[in-house]
């Protein structure tokens, strides 16, 4: 079972929270969540209400400062990844709407533009597994969370001029 304990304040002080699903406002329950102990599963956490604004992927183990995990603000949603243990496969697009080059990939790959000279990704379609897009090459900055499903236009989500230029498989570190 997934689990994972927000605190108000940092280096995990204050009134807790501890939930094993999804959960859309943190503020219901806490003023702020400033840090965080996953006790197991794989989530995801946004700085804005309802799945919005930056987000960041948190597997187990602790997290006392939520600025550590770069989040603008306090973490206030969070939504659990469910365990995947198949295939994993993903068609990305240069172009919105499934135009240009596609390449399909089945593994991760530090850098799209080095491997497929690709100058950008603006749509794409999660066939299989969990997968993480990430601003820069070697799986760093600002990442974006994809599960199964056909995603026509990141500018469409709110997320207009980021560039992906990594991508990574979420495999299983369940425990």
């Amino acid at each position: 079972m997934n689990q994972i304990i927000f605190y108000e304040d940092r280096n995990f002080q204050g009134r807790s929270y501890e939930i094993s699903t999804d959960c859309g406002d943190l503020s219901s329950y806490l003023s702020r969540c400033s840090s965080c102990r996953v006790e197991s599963g794989c989530f995801m956490v946004y700085d804005r209400s309802n799945y919005m604004g930056n987000q960041y992927f948190l597997r187990r183990g602790e997290y006392s400062d939520y600025q550590k995990i770069h989040m603008k603000d306090s973490i206030r949603s969070c939504y659990m990844i469910p365990q995947h243990s198949g295939p994993f496969k993903i068609r990305i697009y240069e172009r919105e709407n499934f135009g240009g080059q596609m390449m399909e990939l089945t593994d991760d790959c530090e850098s799209i533009q080095d491997r497929f000279r690709m100058s950008d990704i603006q749509s794409c379609n999660v066939m299989d597994g969990h997968w993480l897009l990430y601003e820069q090459p070697h799986y760093r900055g600002r990442m974006m969370y994809l599960r199964p499903g056909e995603y026509r236009s990141f500018r469409d989500m709110g997320i207009g001029s980021t560039r992906f230029s990594s991508i990574r498989r979420i495999v299983d570190t369940y425990h």
